[in-house]
């Protein structure tokens, strides 16, 4: 990745956090890397490189700053808007390291050869796939040393260190410390609920909150999710352990704060990068606004809406029944569905205001008997084939490799179509360019435009979809461009948009 050394100089003066993470500052003279934002005072320009991650400026090198703390700051957006094989990569990486084989296995994974990816690593990244995943690895052991009161053996475990000794060393060699003096310098708060983790995570502002929330608020399932006093809240079951997640803003430090409760700390680093895919940290503002804000239908949104993300999902079964849920009716008689569901079949699971159950596992939907809680057959036996597939592993949503695949394996099942996969990759898959283009709400909000002519309007939204996607839904109808949709029905997508609430006529379809 070929960085811009005028406007990293720029940048790096100002303290620009909308910056952060884009990029990192090697100090010739003290061997550290820093953020962007880093309060150190400022050195002179001859005296700094730059990098584009900070696993190539610690394989150059450099140990990590301890006053801006580098493992806080948001991921590297350079590939989240291709289909690349770094980018896939990248996502790999983010869910279970290297852990399943190492390079090898991760190459073979993707279908490429080991020194090919290593090789696009290196030109993309400036760093190999395992300098990526070690420095991963080792800025979460930091967080966990800075923000959590974990033993050490727990914190090398957690981050995912075969051994303490292997731990003690790394930490050692790149920060120059041993784990026990950071732990001394971190300013932790007093006392803490057992089990209880605190992390803040950074975002590149600006950040739009309020729209975030309303939209989840709106599809929480009762009794699972609950959006209270502007924090969301939900239950959590990684690897048969129960648990909840809170997220809050913290709009002056420009990030988000997370409080996790769970009884294995080995699940933490899944736990905060699902949080961080969740809730969109990654994305970079900057660039969305440029491709989007110049199109006409958009502009007037991009201004309103500065900041919109696209709100990702904890568990892509649990969105993807969510979706099923949501064909052909209210968004509200949806929530009502879903409540219904996670209380008849999910496991009771009251550990905070508003959380009662642990939303169901596939084993449980594929064979219960959902017409007992209001479903149609047709419906019920939809959320059943689904399950029954996810249980067989015919259907897996994590270590994808392939979006479009696992769309087609969405729509092989009948009572699945196209907008459902289209709004699953959107949100489960966290594919920024995934768009439910048969929506009648958007093509209303486009301008009264054919779902041929909004797809091919959206070719120059590429590959930011799924943000027009969500700014369409927020923003106000655009006039006409032409005749209205001839047709008088309503599209399932309609029950998903933002404040869509009109009942259903007609007779329902069950294709979609």
């Amino acid at each position: 990745m070929e960085l811009d050394r005028h406007i990293c100089s720029r940048a790096r003066l100002a303290r620009d956090a909308r910056f952060d993470g884009k990029f990192f500052i090697a100090v010739l003279t003290t061997r550290i890397y820093c953020r962007p934002i880093c309060p150190a005072r400022t050195c002179k320009e001859r005296n700094v490189v730059y990098y584009a991650t900070a696993a190539a400026a610690a394989e150059a090198g450099f140990r990590p700053c301890l006053r801006c703390r580098p493992e806080c700051s948001p991921g590297c957006p350079a590939w989240a808007g291709t289909q690349t094989t770094v980018a896939r990569a990248l996502r790999l990486i983010s869910e279970s390291g290297l852990e399943d084989g190492g390079v090898d296995g991760l190459a073979e994974h993707l279908g490429v050869g080991a020194r090919h990816l290593r090789r696009l690593f290196l030109k993309h990244l400036g760093a190999s796939p395992s300098a990526v995943a070690q420095t991963r690895r080792l800025h979460f052991a930091k967080q966990l040393i800075d923000e959590a009161t974990l033993p050490m053996v727990q914190v090398a475990v957690a981050a995912g260190f075969g051994c303490v000794r292997r731990f003690n060393d790394s930490i050692r060699k790149v920060y120059h410390r041993t784990p026990t003096q950071i732990r001394r310098l971190a300013r932790q708060a007093g006392n803490r609920p057992e089990n209880a983790y605190r992390f803040h995570l950074d975002y590149r502002p600006p950040y739009n909150w309020t729209r975030m929330l309303e939209f989840l608020a709106a599809r929480a399932t009762p009794g699972v999710e609950v959006v209270q006093a502007g924090r969301y809240r939900r239950t959590i079951a990684p690897d048969g352990h129960h648990g909840f997640l809170e997220v809050a803003l913290q709009e002056p430090k420009n990030a988000l704060q997370v409080c996790v409760q769970i009884g294995d700390p080995r699940s933490l680093f899944f736990i905060i990068e699902r949080i961080r895919r969740m809730f969109d940290l990654n994305a970079d503002w900057s660039d969305i606004e440029q491709a989007l804000g110049a199109d006409p239908v958009l502009a007037a949104a991009v201004r309103a809406e500065a900041g919109l993300r696209v709100p990702g999902c904890w568990n892509g079964f649990e969105l993807t029944i969510r979706a099923i849920l949501g064909q052909q009716v209210s968004v509200k008689a949806a929530t009502t569905l879903a409540g219904r569901i996670a209380a008849a079949f999910g496991q009771s699971f009251s550990p905070a205001s508003g959380l009662t159950h642990l939303f169901p596992t596939p084993e449980i939907l594929a064979k219960a008997d959902l017409t007992s809680v209001g479903l149609t057959k047709a419906r019920a036996e939809t959320i059943r084939a689904f399950a029954r597939a996810v249980c067989d592993g015919r259907i897996r949503f994590e270590g994808v490799v392939d979006d479009r695949a696992l769309r087609e394996q969405l729509r092989a099942i009948p009572g699945i179509g196209n907008w459902t996969a289209e709004y699953v990759a959107m949100r489960a898959l966290c594919d920024p360019d995934a768009f439910p283009a048969g929506d009648l709400h958007l093509r209303r909000k486009a301008g009264g435009c054919t779902e041929r002519e909004l797809e091919s309007r959206s070719e120059s939204w590429r590959p930011w979809r799924a943000y027009a996607t969500m700014l369409l839904w927020q923003s106000s109808p655009a006039p006409p461009s032409g005749p209205a949709p001839s047709s008088s029905r309503y599209s399932p997508a309609d029950r998903m948009a933002p404040g869509s609430d009109v009942a259903r006529v007609g007779r329902a379809r069950t294709a979609d």
